[in-house]
């Protein structure tokens, strides 16, 4: 049982945001955009990101998620008639052709292979229809609530659309996977295949812009061009995306640029620091309360001196405790509004008295 709070690490600085809508500064011809924090999903700056429109081979971000979270790359796929001449960009894969699935995803995301995201598909599903299932599901687990997808590659459907905000999500979870930032950081690959084996990326990013290491191009005439890239700098990673954007690498570079410009990395806590410290059962046991994870999160010069982060340790706590046991929360506020919600854990094992322990804390 919690008998008392005897420290609580209470962290007060000074809370003013600017609202990411009005970046000062910004002319940029995309319809739609989106500047994201890849680390804590901050929104730094955008313009109409929850409207719904076609993204064209952005989706191939999606399609390279599941085939990474749901095969190996290792994998041997025969290619049948399913996968071949597929409209729009191409590897050329050829009926029974066998192709590793590594080859494929470099394929998928270098040279925005329609056909590569078939032949993924229908390796991982039963067929294209099952595998579109699986990425509306998957689509609704990241909260990307206003996309819907038609296809595993991006040509143009009336119910195939997303939002910036949700191929910002949905690139935030594909950049967890090591393979995909491997991938998409990659300006060139060699297939292990006999023909059409060299593959170079479309994205002009990796080149122009220093930090520059993803993700997608995407254009069809009814998305117009579309463009997700990241980059990263002094330990901050961050998304741009772009929708219906003329000038779209333009764009997204002006993004970045606002992004590095006005914000640097701050580490508000660390894994396994010390946040409070409480006196657990009956013989008041003293116990330490540490961060689960670690919170860098993306600051401007105003808001250095405006984060708030308190500690809620539950009530009624009873031992014995395990080691990273959940007993509380930590929540970090910017301007008054919660932007994290962490566990507050134990830092150590805590067991029940026996009866020798309370003989010998009498003694001693």
């Amino acid at each position: 049982m919690l008998k008392k709070l005897i420290t609580l690490l209470f962290m007060s600085i000074l809370l003013f945001s600017q609202d990411p809508s009005h970046a000062q500064g910004l002319n940029l011809s995309a319809q739609s955009y989106i500047l994201m924090d890849e680390s804590g999903g901050r929104v730094l700056v955008e313009k109409n990101a929850h409207t719904k429109m076609p993204m064209a081979s952005t989706t191939k971000i999606m399609t390279a998620l599941l085939a990474l979270e749901n095969s190996k790359l290792d994998d041997q796929i025969l290619i049948d008639e399913r996968s071949i001449d597929i409209e729009g960009s191409s590897i050329y894969l050829k009926n029974k052709e066998r192709i590793s699935m590594k080859d494929l995803l470099y394929g998928l995301m270098l040279n925005s292979g329609n056909d590569s995201a078939v032949a993924i598909a229908n390796h991982i599903c039963e067929d294209e229809e099952e595998f579109v299932n699986l990425m509306n599901q998957r689509a609704r687990s990241l909260n990307a609530l206003n996309t819907h997808f038609t296809n595993p590659h991006g040509l143009s459907h009336d119910d195939h659309y997303s939002t910036a905000y949700d191929l910002a999500l949905i690139t935030r979870e594909a950049l967890k996977h090591e393979m995909f930032r491997e991938i998409v950081g990659s300006k060139s690959y060699k297939a292990n295949r006999k023909q059409d084996a060299y593959f170079v990326n479309k994205n002009k990013t990796l080149w122009e812009y220093p930090g520059g290491d993803g993700v997608k191009t995407g254009y069809t005439r009814a998305a117009g061009r579309c463009l997700v890239s990241t980059a990263q700098r002094e330990g901050m990673r961050l998304i741009a995306v772009s929708l219906n954007a003329p000038d779209w690498f333009k764009d997204n570079y002006a993004l970045l640029d606002y992004g590095f410009e006005n914000y640097k990395p701050y580490t508000i806590y660390n894994r396994g620091q010390l946040m409070g410290k409480i006196q657990v059962g009956d013989d008041a046991v003293d116990l330490n309360l540490v961060a689960e994870k670690d919170l860098i999160y993306p600051l401007n010069q105003e808001e250095t001196q405006s984060v708030k982060v308190s500690i809620s340790p539950f009530k009624d706590i009873d031992l014995p405790i395990e080691k990273g046991q959940t007993l509380g929360k930590i929540e970090t506020y910017l301007d008054g509004v919660l932007v994290k919600s962490d566990n507050l854990v134990a830092q150590k094992r805590v067991s029940k008295k026996t009866i020798l322990d309370r003989l010998l804390d009498f003694i001693y």
